[in-house]
């Protein structure tokens, strides 16, 4: 009586594997969460999570145009018409 080997071909990659992509989208998001924090600790406003917060929370109320939006951060941090000043040093 002969033993029966089965051979098979080995599973072959898909030119992008799903565990890849998922690693890409990873990696991306932690770029976008690390650029966002950097932002944040040199006092850049972060627009696009003005927007979503605004199209979320407040729909069909206006937008601030991305250069309101500064204006309106860069007087709050600084303390103007006589505001407090709210920085670190």
């Amino acid at each position: 009586m002969k033993d029966h080997v089965s051979y098979t071909s080995p599973p072959q990659p898909s030119p992008r594997g799903e565990r890849e992509q998922s690693g890409e989208r990873g990696f991306i998001r932690f770029c976008t969460k690390l650029v966002r924090t950097a932002r944040l600790m040199v006092g850049v406003p972060d627009y696009e999570a003005y927007v979503a917060h605004r199209n979320t929370v407040h729909p069909g109320e206006p937008v601030m145009t991305y250069e309101d939006f500064f204006r309106e951060r860069q007087a709050n941090r600084y303390g103007a018409n006589g505001g407090k000043i709210s920085r670190c040093c």
